[in-house]
């Protein structure tokens, strides 16, 4: 929707942009993660990159491992549906808990040192995560984690050592609701004529394939 309104209309509308090639990588280390922090779940235990870590003090992993199995489905995920059959979900990685508030934790792989923004592109994914859970009858704390892994090295025997950075996101689940109040207001009105994001073209490069076909 912020990249493209038009392009975020049509594919509620039966025009979805082509899809290019999905990088197998990323994939394959989100699922890898998350088996790995579910051995540590299951021992209740923290995995190494947050046991060492200070503002993971006093925070457990989330131990339900069936709803947290729904929760990162992406076709069930965290979800809410207003009264006008509306649904909005979310798919989350992984969840601490501490005292009696969740916080949420999301995985990511980057090929090099993080930027100054880098952890603001996810701003808006960690804010409906945690209005959902909240619309859900759960509290969350008011930040959230981004666990950043980056590749360092690979030793002599093929082994890929990655770097990992813990960044604290603080959330604003007010903002979450304009959003999605925001993307109603878009997607129920008349698909926009071009696309807001420069002047000096009408429709972004995607508008002009789904247009083309």
């Amino acid at each position: 929707m912020e990249e493209c309104p038009r392009c975020f209309w049509l594919h509620f509308h039966g025009k979805q942009r082509p899809s290019g090639i999905f990088p197998s990588l990323p994939s394959g280390m989100d699922s890898i993660l998350k088996k790995h922090f579910d051995k540590f779940m299951e021992r209740g235990e923290l995995p190494p990159e947050l046991k060492e870590n200070e503002e993971c003090k006093g925070c457990k992993l989330f131990d339900d491992a069936d709803l947290l199995k729904t929760w990162r489905n992406n076709f069930k995920g965290i979800s809410i549906t207003d009264k006008e059959g509306n649904i909005l979900h979310g798919a989350v990685d992984n969840l601490l808990i501490k005292g009696k508030k969740l916080i949420v934790l999301d995985y990511k792989t980057r090929g090099f040192p993080l930027k100054d923004d880098t952890a603001e592109h996810y701003q808006n994914q960690l804010n409906i995560y945690n209005f959902l859970l909240r619309k859900n009858g759960y509290e969350t704390e008011d930040y959230s984690f981004l666990l950043f892994y980056i590749p360092k090295e690979v030793t002599e025997t093929g082994e890929v050592i990655f770097d990992t950075k813990l960044v604290n996101m603080k959330i604003d689940v007010a903002e979450a609701e304009q959003t999605w109040k925001k993307a109603l207001k878009l997607l129920n009105g008349e698909c926009p004529k071009k696309h807001e994001g420069g002047e000096e073209r009408e429709i972004c490069r995607w508008c002009e394939l789904i247009a083309s076909e």
